[in-house]
């Protein structure tokens, strides 16, 4: 008991000094200045690896009021979903911020399809294998009704894939010591599917195919594997 007090004052200690030293360093230099411009409905095609954009299907159910916070937390969004030749579908969620400061901050999924009355279960991390590297990814599942929603995540922070809002504050930190501005990306797929464990085999080969489709500096980008 005493030994678990002595650990959540030092981890609050840590964040405190997080946050006072991000304040103090005021970085100027915006990242997303120094590298190319990314454009998201340009980025990812809409054809690659047997998966095609079904256009006929959307991929996300969003409330306005959920969406409105969206639209100011991120400078892109980009939603589709795809098809394969044997009829499975994953619905493909981006979002890029290019301010990732305390006034912006990450929308994380779990609070998003809650806010949208699903049930969503405890978050659990994996490192998800791609051609373009391991992902530290974070999984979860949504309800709602009949309909079981795996969801696979992760987040890019600058060029640094981080799985939670505790590793966020290191990257910002460390870049802000660089005086840098970190942009900022959210990388989601899901699928409809009672069988999580065959949800997330299938998200993982929709990621590589994805990643493998798109420029190496993106694919850098993306996967949280760039410099």
């Amino acid at each position: 008991m005493k030994k678990s007090i002595i650990t959540g004052l030092v981890l609050f200690g840590m964040m405190g000094m997080t946050s006072w030293a991000t304040q103090a360093v005021r970085p100027t230099v915006r990242m997303s200045d120094l590298h190319q411009k990314i454009v998201l409905a340009e980025a990812i095609p809409t054809s690659f690896g047997g998966w095609v954009e079904d256009v006929n299907q959307v991929s996300a159910v969003i409330n306005p009021q959920i969406d409105a916070e969206i639209k100011k937390i991120y400078a892109q969004t980009l939603s589709r979903t795809y098809v394969n030749r044997d009829g499975e579908r994953i619905m493909l969620s981006i979002a890029y911020g290019t301010d990732q400061r305390d006034n912006l901050a990450v929308h994380y999924p779990e609070g998003c399809y809650g806010a949208q009355g699903f049930n969503v279960s405890p978050v659990h991390y994996e490192m998800m294998s791609s051609g373009a590297g391991d992902i530290p990814a974070s999984r979860l599942v949504a309800t709602l009704n009949n309909r079981i929603e795996p969801i696979t995540y992760w987040i890019v922070v600058g060029e640094k894939a981080v799985r939670n809002s505790w590793e966020l504050k290191k990257a910002r930190l460390s870049y802000a010591l660089e005086g840098l501005i970190p942009d900022a990306t959210l990388m989601r797929v899901s699928s409809v599917n009672s069988d999580p464990a065959s949800a997330y085999r299938l998200q993982q080969g929709f990621v590589t195919d994805m990643l493998a489709s798109v420029s190496p500096t993106l694919r850098a980008h993306f996967s949280g594997h760039g410099k």
